[in-house]
């Protein structure tokens, strides 16, 4: 048996739904954050999928260019995160209704 775009799509799709999920559900910041990173991982995976499928590489060069954005985005929201942690010593989003210092 051969794996196909199908097979790719499909595991993507629980990817993004996991990830979603996780958004969803839990409370805690830095869950959320990771959460977030899945669900933008399963696009890169299908976005590969596709472009290996259609023997085509600019799906492959976006994923690149979505890779090196998000490794900024980890750089500066953590750092968010570690900045209101220290302020409020919480990581749970109902601690962090107010945006009043």
């Amino acid at each position: 048996m051969q794996v196909g775009l199908q097979h790719y799509l499909v595991i993507s799709a629980l990817l993004f739904a996991t990830g979603l999920l996780g958004v969803i559900m839990r409370r805690n910041l830095l869950v959320m954050y990771m959460s977030l990173e899945l669900m933008l991982n399963a696009a890169n995976l299908a976005l590969v999928s596709f472009s290996r499928y259609n023997n085509n590489l600019d799906g492959q060069v976006l994923v690149f260019f979505i890779i090196t954005v998000a490794a900024a985005e980890v750089a500066v929201g953590l750092a968010l995160i570690v900045a209101l942690f220290r302020k409020r010593q919480s990581a749970h989003v109902e601690d962090l209704t107010s945006m009043k210092l």
